[in-house]
């Protein structure tokens, strides 16, 4: 069905930090660019995936760290926005991008188009601290968790806790100035936690939480997109098939499946905290209590976003776009049972989730279609970059990850 888009309104893919084997903003330049909608990225260099792809129109090349100081970013999005020169999509793929246009909403807007919102909230929701903090005010299940201030609180905490435990930063923005740990790290004793926390100084920035067994859980996701009013105009449910690395990563096979509960749950949770625009939300179903534990909320889209499609052709970055440019969202049902695939991710997941003998009851059968991360066919030169950026660095941070897994000593580190 065609989508009335507004082509005089271009799309700015925004990433801060240095990844440029990103299949999201791949995905969010072809969904608009496929309507006629003008794209732009800022990329690392000239030479990622996304400045490959026949739908972007132009790349600014920004190296950035996610450390700057925001005026700095505030100022050179102001700037690639007269370069522009006209009223911009703000499409941000990460939580530093979301944080700060949040937080900087009357500067930018006189360039740019995007959700307003409580200028606090998205700071607050990328924090696990802060969700977890939520979740408890609005009475959504999540995991039992702790945030230790000190080393004797975490001695204390160990002496009682029950293990294997989950170790996380605790607040998104630290992640890549002073991480405490590595991703999202299952820590299997009480030795194991002690021994890790002496590097995380006086004040450690974590979160300890409750580890849900994954032979009794099921990982599901949310992406979303809410108006003004925090009414969903696109809503898409899905469960996760396997993740790298194995339970804990990014998104690697995923199927599109109807979970009307699960969406009512993210609905009711979003109009209570007044939130507009897109949403990621990781879930893990606890067969133990028959409850859906919200695990990480994301105040942008996830990487996955694609795997979500309506009948109408509308995914969340197609809603937001059409929403913030004053034209209607169709609505429809999703395509249920359609597959995600990312490429580069999926083959080393499988291999892992096969030794496990771990398995999704949820998941089709057969897929009704399948949407692949990288390769298109109507743009192809993504694809080969991704390839020759990834063999030589991603082999080898597959295998340092494999090993990790494999040892299976007192702690396990993952990374999300």
């Amino acid at each position: 069905m065609p989508v009335d888009a507004d082509r005089d309104v271009p799309g700015l893919i925004v990433k801060f930090g240095d990844y440029p084997l990103h299949h999201g903003g791949v995905g969010a330049i072809r969904s608009l660019g496929r309507l006629g909608i003008p794209m732009y990225a800022i990329t690392e260099d000239r030479y990622t995936p996304a400045a490959a792809s026949r739908y972007l129109r132009r790349a600014f090349v920004w190296p950035t760290t996610g450390t700057e100081e925001p005026e700095r970013l505030v100022e050179g999005l102001l700037r690639i926005g007269r370069r522009i020169g006209r009223p911009t999509v703000l499409v941000p793929t990460d939580e530093e991008a979301a944080v700060l246009i949040a937080e900087h909403q009357e500067e930018l807007a006189e360039r740019f188009l995007f959700p307003r919102v409580d200028a606090k909230l998205p700071r607050r929701l990328a924090s696990k601290q802060g969700l977890h903090e939520l979740c408890v005010e609005h009475g959504i299940p999540s995991p039992a968790a702790a945030f230790p201030q000190s080393y004797e609180e975490i001695e204390r905490f160990a002496a009682s806790a029950r293990f294997p435990l989950v170790a996380k930063n605790r607040e998104a923005f630290v992640r890549r100035s002073r991480p405490a740990v590595n991703g999202t790290t299952r820590i299997a004793t009480r030795e194991g936690l002690l021994a890790l926390a002496r590097d995380w100084g006086g004040n450690p920035g974590v979160i300890l939480q409750e580890y849900l067994p994954r032979e009794e859980a099921e990982d599901w996701i949310v992406h979303a997109y809410f108006d003004a009013d925090s009414t969903p105009l696109a809503m898409f449910t899905g469960v996760k098939v396997r993740s790298w690395p194995p339970h804990a990563g990014m998104t690697a096979n995923a199927y599109v499946v109807d979970n009307p509960e699960l969406a009512d749950l993210a609905a009711r949770f979003i109009k209570q905290i007044g939130f507009s625009g897109v949403i990621d939300l990781d879930l893990r179903f606890d067969r133990r209590d028959g409850q859906y534990k919200l695990l990480d909320f994301n105040p942008r889209m996830g990487a996955q976003f694609r795997l979500f499609e309506n009948e109408s052709g509308i995914d969340v970055v197609r809603a937001m776009h059409l929403d913030l440019t004053g034209r209607t969202v169709p609505e429809g049902e999703q395509r249920a049972g359609h597959r995600y695939i990312v490429e580069n991710i999926d083959l080393p997941a499988l291999l892992a989730y096969r030794r496990s003998g771990y398995t999704t009851p949820h998941a089709p059968a057969r897929a009704s279609g399948t949407e692949l991360a990288w390769l298109a066919g109507d743009d192809l030169r993504p694809f080969f970059t991704m390839l020759a950026r990834f063999v030589r660095p991603g082999a080898r941070h597959l295998y340092q990850l494999w090993r990790t897994n494999r040892r299976g000593s007192s702690t396990s580190t993952t990374t999300k």
